[in-house]
């Protein structure tokens, strides 16, 4: 079979349901549509495999562990399943979104804030063909949405990007392509749906986790090796710096443009991408 986008849900279970993502339902009491009580990761699919799992998986389970959810299902389990989305829907090259929500209460019909004693949490997944993005962005700062730096709903990829979805709104109404976050602390944060990296000759840097940014899979890749520091980084900087990205696992996005001013050209993109994602 071969489909643009295939997605899989654990009910029923054991075997859980396959399907195309418009076709498969989730309980209207489920806390994640009801609340956006839940997280997820977007894993980057190439030749056919899921690339940097083990990370994004640590950082799943760590999301929930902050939110006082129940521990994800991991690779042991999900393998078999990520293997099988990849065989059903032909899909060698795209973007994997793993789902994790805290479900519904056990005895059915909850509502409200309130935390149930026994929920079902519920997993489900979603594979959607796509190419890497490297093309330029124009990009404008948000002048009411932020992130905030001491939240827990920060350090989480959580379902709740209403704000960010705010964000994109006023970009586009500013005729740019993405907005950037200030952070509560003080600074730029990040874009709306990846990590802000700025160049300065040989090395770059990118706002440190006390900013309220996301700890980007990527992000942490290009500290580990060494390649960028942590740093405040503020619009001017970008203005006077050697180029600026945005950053996530499906791509790596040169900012062309902040409010109307042209940033320095940056080339490399794709290779400062690639050489991040290599096991």
């Amino acid at each position: 079979m071969s489909s643009a986008a295939i997605a899989w849900i654990d009910s029923p279970a054991p075997h859980g349901r396959w399907g195309e993502p418009g076709a498969l339902q989730l309980p209207l009491d489920d806390r994640g549509l009801l609340l956006a009580d839940g997280i997820f990761e977007t894993v980057w699919v190439e030749a056919g495999q899921p690339w940097l799992l083990e990370e994004h998986l640590e950082r799943w389970t760590d999301g929930a562990r902050l939110l006082g959810m129940e521990p994800p299902p991991l690779a042991p389990v999900l393998a078999h399943t990520i293997a099988e989305a990849i065989r059903r829907s032909g899909i060698r090259r795209g973007a994997l979104r793993l789902n994790w929500s805290r479900g519904s209460a056990a005895s059915g019909g909850g509502r409200g804030l309130a935390i149930p004693r026994h929920s079902a949490h519920r997993c489900w997944l979603q594979l959607t063909a796509l190419e890497a993005s490297f093309s330029a962005v124009r990009v404008i700062v948000s002048p009411t949405e932020r992130r905030q730096a001491g939240s827990l709903l920060s350090r989480c990829k959580t379902f709740s990007y209403a704000s960010a979805i705010q964000a994109r709104r006023q970009a586009a109404a500013a005729g740019a392509d993405d907005a950037l976050l200030s952070s509560s602390a003080g600074g730029l944060c990040c874009g709306t749906a990846a990590n802000l990296m700025l160049r300065q000759g040989h090395h770059w840097i990118t706002p440190p986790l006390a900013s309220g940014c996301l700890p980007g899979v990527m992000r942490a890749r290009a500290l580990a090796l060494g390649l960028a520091t942590e740093g405040v980084v503020q619009p001017d900087q970008l203005l006077h710096g050697d180029g600026a990205v945005l950053l996530n696992s499906l791509g790596c996005r040169p900012i062309s443009q902040l409010d109307n001013q042209p940033l320095p050209r940056l080339e490399g993109a794709e290779s400062f991408w690639r050489r991040l994602l290599r096991r």
